[in-house]
């Protein structure tokens, strides 16, 4: 039976004695999952304060982080997952903006909060691990049967998601206990998330592809979450292997990890039948299918906004699928006028960019939009002429299939000709020695913008090992714009809690970074030479010569 909220979803699993959650050390059935979550919920109701009934958890994914998603759900708060690869001010900022009553955390987490002023006094830690955290969880381990508090509805806060801050500074999207719900549903139905699957949860439970295509999903069809504490290429397979897993969710960077592991000829010993995820190409796609018998199912879709497109058997290789309901479309942003289909050229690039390339919207979801907490500015940004505006770049072909073209910012101008960043990031990912790539524009000293590329390759492999020249002349589908000008080279690329890169980041950098940075800046074929502190400065000079000065990167 579907049901309204989060809560319902739990209580519904009482007397489950199904597993509901494995680590290595030991497993808990869905009953038992449901009787810690209660004496949690338990423990909040009597630490709820005046003002909005936020909780701050600060963990790596372990069973306390779904006791207390599950305490939050019948309690009628909302969980803050704070980022643990946040620090400093960045941080403090982060958990004062979200108005958290009580944290939950463990040692590491209260000495990375230590010193900072996050409104939040020490006597509201709650600190695993702890004598004082066991004690004061024994008092409430004999509260009575299960239940959720009077009043929490389909409209309760369930979750404050803070954005991974790609493309800016984070936000705090709002997720209600009936979207969650819905998510649980629509998602075990769409990724074939049945009550004999073991769900392996690598992505952290800060995230919402955790939160939303594994955790609701799984809880929904009574299937096994299993939790390791943190993403570990080395560890991927045999964990997949321990727990018997048949379904994961990923990011494109942590499917790169794992493929840039030796094969063994045994990959394929495994239980995986599929995965759900964003940003791996078509080709590690298929690299990952062929090699470990699982298929890579990607989506769209974000934490604040999901399910605008829906997927069917038919859909060709790199499209997301077909608009889920009426109002969703592609629009040029100034206009507001619907796009019209990409001309492909053999290679599947698009012809006619300037026409075809637009913002994704979706023209009835205004409304649907749970917004940013505390947050007017961002909300306005997201909500327009009773539109929403996802920020994110797209276009479709005759047939009606959506496809990403990057985000606000992934379409460079060179030469006077628009080029896809995202197009030269799956050319570089091809490579067997690039293990993530990020690609942006940078100023030109002169005119418009130039192509550059962040690529991420394993320790003891040198830049001249991977010969790009000559792979990127071998590479038919990427256009001489396409081509970085600059490389950045490096060894682990920054990138967010939830392992994407930071893209934002690195292009404010531009060259300027201290990796070793590579150009090409003659013409023909493109030779790179590693840019000295003295080429650095002379790139400057050409730029204050221009009087181009303030497009620095």
């Amino acid at each position: 039976m579907p049901h309204d909220t989060i809560a319902d979803l739990l209580l519904a699993r009482c007397g489950d004695g199904r597993p509901g959650l494995l680590t290595r050390d030991r497993s808990w059935t869905w009953d038992e999952v449901v009787q810690e979550s209660a004496a949690r919920a338990d423990w909040a109701r009597k630490l709820r304060a005046d003002g909005p009934f936020h909780i701050g958890v600060l963990l790596d994914n372990e069973p306390e982080y779904v006791f207390w998603l599950g305490a939050a759900a019948l309690a009628g708060a909302a969980v803050v997952g704070i980022n643990p690869t946040r620090r400093g001010a960045e941080l403090a900022r982060e958990v004062r903006h979200t108005d958290c009553q009580v944290i939950v955390t463990d040692p590491a987490g209260a000495a990375l909060l230590d010193g900072l002023d996050i409104g939040v006094e020490r006597d509201r830690f709650l600190v695993v691990g702890t004598p004082e955290y066991a004690a004061g969880l024994a008092a409430h381990t004999d509260a009575p049967r299960p239940v959720r508090t009077p009043g929490v509805t389909a409209a309760t806060r369930m979750l404050l998601l803070l954005t991974s801050g790609t493309t800016g500074a984070s936000k705090a999207a709002i997720c209600s206990q009936g979207r969650l719900a819905a998510l649980g549903a629509s998602n075990s139905a769409k990724y074939d998330i049945t009550r004999e699957d073991t769900c392996y949860c690598p992505m952290p439970l800060f995230h919402g592809n955790a939160l939303m295509a594994l955790w609701a999903p799984a809880l929904t069809a009574g299937a096994a979450i299993a939790l390791t504490r943190k993403f570990s290429a080395s560890g991927f397979l045999p964990d997949v292997r321990h727990f018997g897993a048949t379904y994961f969710t990923y990011v494109g960077k942590a499917i790169g990890y794992v493929l840039a592991r030796p094969e063994t000829g045994q990959d394929a010993d495994n239980r995986l039948t599929h995965a759900f995820g964003t940003e791996a190409s078509p080709e590690d796609a298929d690299r990952f299918l062929r090699r470990f018998g699982c298929r890579l199912v990607e989506g769209y879709g974000s934490s604040e906004g999901s399910g605008m497109l829906k997927r069917d058997p038919e859909v060709p290789t790199g499209a997301l699928g077909t608009p889920a309901r009426p109002g969703v479309r592609i629009v040029h942003p100034r206009t507001r006028e619907t796009c019209p289909p990409a001309e492909l050229d053999s290679y599947g690039r698009v012809r006619n960019p300037e026409q075809a390339v637009g913002e994704i919207v979706d023209t009835e979801g205004a409304a649907r939009f749970e917004g940013y907490y505390n947050n007017d500015a961002a909300n306005a940004e997201r909500v327009r002429h009773g539109w929403y505006w996802t920020g994110d770049l797209g276009y479709v072909d005759r047939a009606g299939y959506f496809y990403f073209a990057g985000r606000s910012g992934d379409w460079i101008r060179v030469d006077g000709e628009n080029t896809s960043a995202l197009l030269t990031e799956r050319v570089l990912r091809r490579h067997r020695g690039v293990v993530a790539a990020g690609v942006f524009g940078v100023p030109d000293p002169r005119s418009g913008d130039q192509v550059m590329a962040a690529v991420e390759i394993a320790e003891g492999t040198r830049f001249e090992d991977l010969d790009l020249p000559a792979f990127l002349a071998r590479q038919e589908d990427l256009g001489s714009k396409g081509v970085p000008r600059f490389v950045r080279v490096s060894y682990a690329l920054p990138t967010t809690g939830s392992n994407k890169l930071r893209k934002k980041e690195m292009q404010l950098e531009g060259w300027r970074t201290d990796d070793p940075v590579y150009r090409w800046a003659g013409r023909g074929g493109p030779v790179y030479t590693l840019m000295t502190d003295d080429e650095k400065a002379a790139l400057r000079g050409e730029f204050l010569a221009t009087g181009r000065g303030r497009f620095l990167p």
